[in-house]
């Protein structure tokens, strides 16, 4: 599990066939490697990868075919900056939402606009994401948790704020550039729990479950 805050960006510096997907090497020279171990789990760009090795500097991890199919990973060239976080540790401070690493689907930037020092962004996603997305939720956006400001039937908004910017790669984003996106785990589990066949003993899930529940 992550966070969506990142701790640093990293350079991928060398990307490597290997037996049905690619190993890739990162140079993170910010990141502290003092509790990384190998088979760790770190966030690259949002999506959960295993560390293969490491060094004090950098470290290696195999993307498979379907990983690489289904996120940014697959476009990425040798020199590309990436988002990258540790995994959350049970007695980490939780800033930003329980991110799982797996992506939902790729995004793609609609509008961007300056706003001060502000930077609002505009995503397109398909419709069957959108649904996911509400009014003041998260969202994960290339491994940065940010909050929905809008959501259309196939689009979503965010403002981005000037520490964002400056410590991600969000601030390299254009027009048409691709982006990993990862909904709220809420809103799929809740969507599971009412879609259940009703014929089970589990009932549906409404506002007042929730409230007797303590969630909300």
């Amino acid at each position: 599990m992550f966070t969506g805050i990142v701790e640093t960006v990293g350079e991928l510096t060398e990307l490597r066939s290997v037996s049905a997907g690619m190993r890739m090497k990162i140079s993170a020279k910010n990141l502290d490697f003092s509790d990384v171990s190998l088979g760790d789990s770190i966030a690259v760009s949002g999506a959960c990868l295993t560390v293969t090795s490491f060094s004090n500097s950098d470290f290696e991890v195999d993307v498979s075919s379907e990983t690489l199919s289904k996120t940014t990973l697959g476009l990425k060239k040798a020199g590309t900056r990436v988002n990258v976080e540790k995994a959350l540790k049970f007695n980490d401070r939780l800033g930003g939402h329980l991110v799982s690493g797996h992506i939902d689907d790729i995004g793609r930037v609609l509008e961007r606009t300056t706003l001060g020092d502000y930077v609002r962004f505009i995503i397109n996603v398909p419709a069957s994401l959108s649904r996911y997305l509400a009014y003041k939720g998260s969202v994960c956006l290339d491994g940065v948790s940010l909050t929905v400001n809008s959501v259309t039937e196939d689009s979503f908004e965010v403002l981005t704020i000037p520490h964002t910017l400056e410590n991600t790669t969000l601030e390299s984003l254009d027009v048409g550039i691709s982006v990993n996106v990862e909904v709220d785990l809420v809103a799929r589990y809740l969507e599971r729990l009412n879609s259940s066949d009703e014929k089970t003993s589990m009932s549906k899930v409404s506002l007042a479950t929730l409230v007797d529940a303590g969630i909300i």
